[in-house]
Order: structure tokens, then sequence, then C-alpha cells
């Protein structure tokens, strides 16, 4: 079953961390927050504007809390960088089904590799994801400086993942899986219209939303290299941005 508003677009799919929430460890903007879930509970109740929903590198858990506290009780939730669709509807999990047993058990590898050589540099992983790695380091500067070894690692094992930097983050996720498979399943399980769907998202990885919707938005602190992807860019940062935004698509 379709979601369908009179305004231009049915759904908002947003990244996480720099958008709905700070790229840091500080706190989320609860104030804000529940301003963007009164938006979507009278999307919900009117259907005259779109329901904001979630696409992050987060893992599952992280996503579901997050999508119960903004009352998106409607639309899934995309998880994990694409591996995961959580539909709120009905309380399921929904593993993208082209990954194998095969890619779980280097998944598996990997993350042995990373622990043995990684772990005593201080590096871990971040807990909760389950097909994908995301390796931490509270030095951001000596995790990048880990991205070659990291890829030459994995290169010379085999293991084929597709490895990049966030802000804080180096992320191995399959190649096969991404914010935009992820987008491509909603679509095909929610009946949605692809012209009918906006974005938001702050970092060049979040250019996997752009391709897939039909209007693409950044709040402020958004990297360069994705701005030039916008059609619309926030004057305001972060949680305030995504509001500005939500406000932005009811008149386009």
């Amino acid at each position: 079953m379709t979601f369908r508003s009179s305004s231009r677009f049915d759904v908002v799919v947003s990244d996480i961390d720099g958008c709905l929430a700070p790229e840091s460890h500080a706190p989320m903007d609860s104030t804000t927050l529940l301003s963007i879930r009164a938006h979507n509970l009278a999307a919900i109740e009117r259907r005259d504007r779109p329901v904001l929903t979630l696409c992050s590198g987060r893992p599952l858990p992280f996503g579901e809390a997050l999508a119960r506290m903004l009352a998106n009780s409607v639309m899934p939730v995309i998880c994990e960088n694409g591996v995961w669709l959580y539909d709120p509807r009905s309380n399921t999990y929904l593993r993208d089904p082209a990954i194998t047993p095969d890619h779980q058990r280097m998944v598996a590898e990997a993350s042995r590799w990373v622990e043995l050589k990684l772990g005593p540099r201080g590096v871990v992983i971040q807990p909760g994801k389950t097909s994908s790695i995301a390796l931490y380091h509270d030095d951001t500067l000596f995790l990048r400086s880990l991205e070659g070894e990291v890829r030459s690692a994995f290169a010379a094992h085999g293991w084929t993942f597709r490895v990049s930097m966030t802000w804080l983050y180096i992320n191995c996720d399959l190649p096969h899986v991404s914010k935009s498979t992820g987008i491509d399943r909603l679509v095909a399980m929610m009946g949605l219209d692809p012209n009918r769907l906006a974005g938001i998202g702050d970092t060049p990885a979040d250019a996997a939303i752009a391709d897939r919707v039909a209007y693409f938005c950044c709040p402020a602190n958004a990297s360069p290299g994705i701005k030039p992807r916008a059609n619309y860019i926030s004057p305001h940062e972060e949680a305030k941005g995504v509001l500005d935004i939500l406000e932005h698509l009811r008149g386009v």
C-alpha cells in the first residue's frame, strides 16, 4: 500500500548523522525533533505533506528507535547503508536478499582481522551492524591514516568491500548494497513514485540518496562535496535545517 499526500512529495528520505542528529556525540536537539515528530503526525493524519523516513548508515536498532521517536508509523526505514529495512507497520526486519551466507562469512573474516590487527592500536568496530563494518577511533586523524591500510589488506585477502571515510568512521560496505539500493527496495515495497520523493543529506556518501530522489536538500553544515547536488540548501544546521527543509518542501 502506497502513501500519497496532496503536496508535491509523498516521502522525504533523510540521513541521520549531520542532519537529524549531530555528527559528533553531542546531545540531539530534542526540541526540534519534537517539531519534526509533529510534522510526521500531521502528514499521516492529514496527508497534506510528505512523511519523513530515514536512510542511514546507522545500525537498525538506532534507526528503529529514532523512527519511533519521530512518529513514523507508516514508512519503512533504511538502515546500515541499505542492508536493512525496518517496517514500522508490522515491526519486521528485512535484510537485502542479495546478501548471501558467503557475504556474511566475508564480513565475519574481515571483522576478525580488524580486531586482531587494528584492535591493539585502539580501533573498535561500531556495535550493532550485521552485514558491514564501521571502524572507529577517538583520534579521527589517526583513523583516517589507516584507510589505505584497510583497503590494501582487504584486497590482499580477497574481501570485496566499498571502503569509505565519513566524518568519524571508516565504513566497509558490501559493494552491491547501498543507500541507493535501500531506496530502490523501499520504492518497490511501498509502490512509491520516485518523482514524488525528496531527500536530505550532508556528505558525499549521500549522493546515493540524491541519485534516487526528485528533489535533494542539504542542511547548512553539509560538506562542500555534496552541496552542488542540492536543489535547496537550508540556512540552518542539522535538525533545525531538516525542519526548515520540511517547511520549504511544502511550498515547492
